[in-house]
């Protein structure tokens, strides 16, 4: 079993940035893809970005390009978001997935473990 705890969501003004953390536990997930996704209320949980197990591949939805990365530390068992140049659309709650089969896809269906989600509000 894994457990994915995401925080370092928060309330930011537009064109701030925020760094969202990922600890997993109860596996080691260096062998594994893992993705970001993002539901605002009323919509449903959509892609934000993915990386491969060595970190070497990522993906983004071309609503966050150049303005989100993401990277990992398999020693620290840990994924990391880098949001800048916040917009008031980016508000949602945030999750982490593991995909235990290291595809990092933009597809919800497609990871196998979930956090719980942390909120992410941007003022305008």
């Amino acid at each position: 079993q894994v457990q994915l705890v995401e925080s370092g969501g928060g309330l930011v003004q537009a064109g701030g940035s925020l760094r969202l953390s990922c600890v997993a536990s109860g596996r080691t997930v260096n062998m594994y893809g893992m993705g970001w996704f993002r539901q605002a209320p009323g919509k449903e949980r959509e892609f934000v970005g993915g990386i491969n197990w060595s970190g070497r591949t990522t993906y983004y939805a071309d609503s966050v390009k150049g303005r989100f990365s993401i990277s990992r530390d398999n020693a620290k068992n840990t994924v990391y978001l880098q949001m800048n140049s916040l917009k008031p659309e980016d508000t949602a709650v945030y999750y982490c997935a593991l995909d235990l089969f290291n595809r990092a896809t933009p597809v919800v269906h497609e990871y196998d473990y979930w956090g719980q989600g942390t909120q992410v509000t941007v003022s305008s």
